[in-house]
């Protein structure tokens, strides 16, 4: 019979339950491969922001609110977005907003929600007119918002896409 080291045994057993720990919660809190089957995007709210006067102009951007509700069995952590704002009939993305925590590290709940996120385009019109009758001028071009998520170093994942609706935002 050999001798064990005092201690010896219950440093394994911490380096252990140490292990167990952090696997249960790498499980718990680790998202799903697929993010468009995990998060859903609800309550949509779209129009123009009312983002004030620019070189004495009026200026109107891009908005889209909305919560994610996580529709998984299980909690979902550290998410990013990607909010791409596309004009009808562009070959391209006209502009984008990166969210960095739209679920942070301590993670959205099974079937929980977070709160409301708002995504403000940068990009938008302007005009000496009345900032109702921008968008009505003859050289507005609908736009639609395009959301993508991701985790960690993930491909991004398209969660939904929403038309910019024809109204005036002032918050």
């Amino acid at each position: 019979m050999s001798a064990v080291r005092p201690g010896a045994r219950t440093a394994v057993a911490l380096t252990l339950a140490g292990a167990v720990t952090v696997a249960l919660w790498a499980a718990a809190c680790g998202s799903p491969a697929d993010l468009t089957k995990a998060l859903q995007v609800a309550e949509v709210s779209t129009g123009w922001f009312d983002a004030g006067i620019v070189d004495g102009k009026n200026k109107l951007v891009p908005s889209v609110s909305f919560v994610l509700k996580n529709t998984s069995d299980r909690p979902i952590a550290s998410v990013q977005l990607n909010v791409a704002y596309w004009r009808a009939g562009d070959d391209g993305e006209w502009d984008d907003l990166y969210v960095a925590n739209a679920i942070d590290s301590n993670g959205l709940a099974a079937g929980a929600q977070t709160g409301t996120i708002t995504a403000r385009g940068k990009v938008g019109y302007t005009g000496e007119q009345p900032r109702a009758e921008i968008l009505q001028h003859q050289s507005f071009v609908d736009a639609t918002a395009r959301i993508f998520a991701k985790r960690g170093s993930s491909q991004w994942m398209k969660l939904g896409e929403f038309p910019i609706e024809r109204r005036l935002l002032i918050r």
